[in-house]
């Protein structure tokens, strides 16, 4: 069987650790934080390896924090998106402070990812079911000798993606008849009326009304890695447009779309049932630990994962 990978991008994390830091929240009954579930749902769909992204400066606190432990019950390694990672020719510009986006972020496991791989964010709360359907996908359906790139995304029925404490903003998706991506549209301020409907506003701050079963993208994708040449052969063209911009970012999704366009990548959609969490707003926090309370209560998860709370 092909050997997988999970990479969690990671590099977003605030350096000052501890309060006020979503990511390290520890939510779970034994203490874990969102990542625990990360990895303990990924391993057991059959992942074979863990790549962190981070930065540098984080690096000895997170490896504290969680890298630690994660490297006691698997292949652990680590990449660094840190914004002087540029091409030759290009600087970073004056007052810019913004890391380059999730496909710069990428681009720094070239050389360590040389296998299909998912790719996940590391705030965000999946489920299991994710993991299940993309490592599928990647070692039994993928096709290696296409002539485009054969991608994969685990698509979230909307209304578990939700906030009860504020609006949102998601990718709605359209498939076609084979249940592949043709068009993914970024919808915002998306909340759920008492009424049960869910409405939102559209680039232009129309106003829009979406279906409750429609599907979301929640940036969980599978994909090859030659993924990441692309990523990295196309930056370059990106900079010399964006790259004097202050807050632009290189982005997943864009790129994904992109080169979907081209018809250089086709994405297969994989319907998951399951409910994603984050903790968007404060006030989610106790809805989150209650939820994963429930899932540990009804045996989808341990009481405590890997001593999380040691």
């Amino acid at each position: 069987m092909k050997k997988t990978a999970l990479v969690i991008m990671a590099a977003g994390i605030g350096s000052r650790f501890g309060g006020g830091i979503k990511q390290l929240a520890r939510l779970g009954p034994g203490g874990e934080i969102i990542m625990d579930y990360s990895v303990h749902d990924a391993l057991l769909a059959g992942f074979d390896r863990i790549v962190f992204i981070i930065r540098k400066e984080i690096e000895k606190d997170f490896r504290e924090i969680i890298g630690n432990r994660i490297e006691k019950i698997a292949d652990t390694y680590y990449a660094f998106q840190e914004l002087d990672a540029l091409p030759d020719g290009f600087s970073v510009p004056e007052g810019r402070k913004k890391p380059w986006g999730t496909s710069h972020a990428l681009m720094q496991v070239r050389g360590i990812v040389d296998c299909p791989f998912a790719v996940i964010n590391a705030d965000d709360f999946y489920g299991s079911e994710g993991y299940r359907l993309i490592h599928h996908f990647l070692t039994e359906e993928m096709d290696d000798n296409a002539d485009y790139l054969d991608i994969c995304m685990a698509g979230y029925y909307i209304g578990n993606t939700l906030s009860d404490y504020g609006t949102v903003s998601r990718g709605v998706c359209e498939t076609d008849g084979e249940g592949y991506l043709t068009s993914l549209r970024e919808t915002y301020e998306l909340s759920r009326l008492p009424s049960g409907e869910i409405t939102g506003r559209d680039l232009d701050g129309h106003p829009v009304s979406v279906r409750g079963d429609a599907i979301v993208s929640m940036n969980m994708f599978g994909l090859p890695a030659s993924f990441l040449d692309t990523l990295a052969e196309h930056f370059p063209s990106w900079l010399r447009e964006h790259g004097g911009e202050l807050k632009s970012e290189y982005l997943l999704p864009a790129e994904i779309d992109r080169l979907m366009k081209q018809k250089k990548a086709r994405v297969r959609v994989l319907e998951d049932h399951d409910r994603w969490f984050g903790v968007t707003y404060a006030e989610d926090r106790p809805l989150v630990e209650k939820a994963l309370r429930r899932l540990v209560d009804e045996g989808r998860y341990p009481e405590s994962l890997y001593e999380a709370g040691s």
